[in-house]
């Protein structure tokens, strides 16, 4: 990762940090002549512009100085360790900020399958439920309960459970799409439909 933040400086830049790094190395020495600027810029492969760019940095930063008429010089080993400690510190801190946002991309990238994983469970959840309403409840109605022989329309079953019968067993004989005046007599099986509280609330009616 280092090198691929390194890459992205500007030539220049890279150039005076390879310089600085030469002087801090001693493979420079403190007050030796650099090369001119057409050897530095063919030495690490860039334009004299660039070259002389590069210098004007380190000379900035009182790493070497110019001498007009004699060329360039090394001033200090010292500040050119500097230069490059405040350069590895500033590229340790971007290296932690790539890795902090690779990790806030990754988190986002998470989240949003997350997010799809539980838009795809509430969509299944609700088709099951869907599924679920349309299936039939049972209801055997014994000699016990608090009403028989009535009519559905006299019993008002869906306004007080909300059930919506479908089916009436009475012996053998199934009654489907019961009529309003369809009488509930002991024995019989109750076939209705309705929400998940439907069942115990029609229980209730018929023996509570």
């Amino acid at each position: 990762m280092a090198q691929k933040t390194k890459d992205t400086l500007p030539k220049y830049q890279q150039v005076a940090i390879g310089i600085a790094k030469r002087i801090e190395s001693g493979q420079y020495h403190v007050g030796e002549k650099l090369h001119s600027r057409s050897t530095l810029a063919n030495a690490f492969k860039v334009s004299p512009e660039t070259a002389r760019k590069a210098i004007n940095v380190l000379v900035d930063l009182d790493i070497v100085s110019v001498k007009h008429g004699s060329g360039v010089f090394v001033s200090s080993q010292l500040k050119a360790g500097e230069f490059l400690k405040k350069y590895s510190n500033v590229q340790a801190i971007k290296e932690i900020k790539q890795n902090i946002q690779q990790r806030i991309d990754k988190q986002k990238e998470e989240l949003s399958l997350l997010n799809d994983a539980i838009d795809e469970l509430v969509n299944q959840t609700q088709s099951d439920h869907i599924h679920d309403l349309l299936l039939p409840y049972e209801l055997i109605i014994d000699h016990t309960s608090n009403h028989l022989n009535k009519s559905l329309s006299d019993l008002h079953l869906w306004q007080a459970t909300a059930a919506t019968v479908i089916a009436i067993k009475h012996e053998n004989n199934l009654i489907i799409s019961p009529g309003p005046y369809a009488m509930i007599r002991p024995n019989d099986t109750l076939y209705f439909v309705g929400d998940e509280y439907t069942k115990q609330r029609i229980t209730n009616f018929f023996y509570k």
